[in-house]
């Protein structure tokens, strides 16, 4: 049921939006704990530069004050499917039981390495292991004050990735797909990542001869 309903929404284009991480157990008092491997470590936390976060006041069917940092936080971004702007995504720490927070934020009117201001909006705030989504459904009920983005890693090449920067506030709530409970996310600041690939070029076809 929750896929159909992500699929309505288009939110499935966003890796892993249902799963959970394993903890890892505490070493024996007195002993040291060893240094994360290479690929450990690639796989922790939201940005190369440790730098990430998610900040945002929810009320409503609930009231939470998120503060989470890049350690806690699993995080993706891209263009959105149809070119229009921005998608972003940020996965808060995992609880025992596999439940989590993830919040996916669609900003309109953003190209690759460009600054913006007062951008629409979408929103959706997904309880992972709880089978509960709240929605925006649309770009009127929130706005980007601000975005700025700052490249990381090396400069050129097919494939570029880009911290995003951005603050602002939603004026109408999320609901779930039957209406029957809503939230408002009134404000919320983040710096996240996003990538962006050239379109693959086509090969040029030989004319037989």
């Amino acid at each position: 049921m929750l896929r159909a309903c992500l699929t309505i929404l288009g939110v499935l284009s966003v890796p892993a939006l249902i799963g959970a991480t394993s903890a890892v157990p505490a070493p024996p008092p007195g002993q040291a704990t060893a240094a994360p491997s290479r690929a450990a470590s690639a796989t922790r936390g939201c940005l190369p530069t440790g730098n990430g976060y998610l900040r945002a006041r929810i009320r409503g069917a609930l009231n939470l004050d998120i503060d989470w940092h890049d350690g806690e936080l699993e995080c993706d971004g891209g263009p959105r499917p149809d070119g229009s702007g921005v998608r972003v995504s940020f996965a808060g720490p995992a609880h025992p039981d596999g439940r989590r927070i993830r919040m996916v934020f669609g900003v309109r009117s953003v190209r690759e390495g460009r600054t913006g201001r007062e951008l629409p909006t979408n929103l959706t705030v997904i309880f992972e292991g709880e089978q509960r989504l709240f929605a925006t459904r649309g770009e009127d009920h929130c706005t980007v004050d601000e975005l700025r983005q700052e490249r990381v890693g090396a400069l050129g090449g097919p494939k570029r990735s880009w911290r995003i920067v951005a603050r602002g506030f939603c004026i109408a709530p999320a609901s779930t797909l039957s209406s029957d409970a809503r939230i408002l996310v009134s404000r919320f600041d983040f710096a996240g990542t996003a990538v962006f690939e050239d379109e693959p070029s086509e090969t040029p076809r030989v004319a037989k001869p």
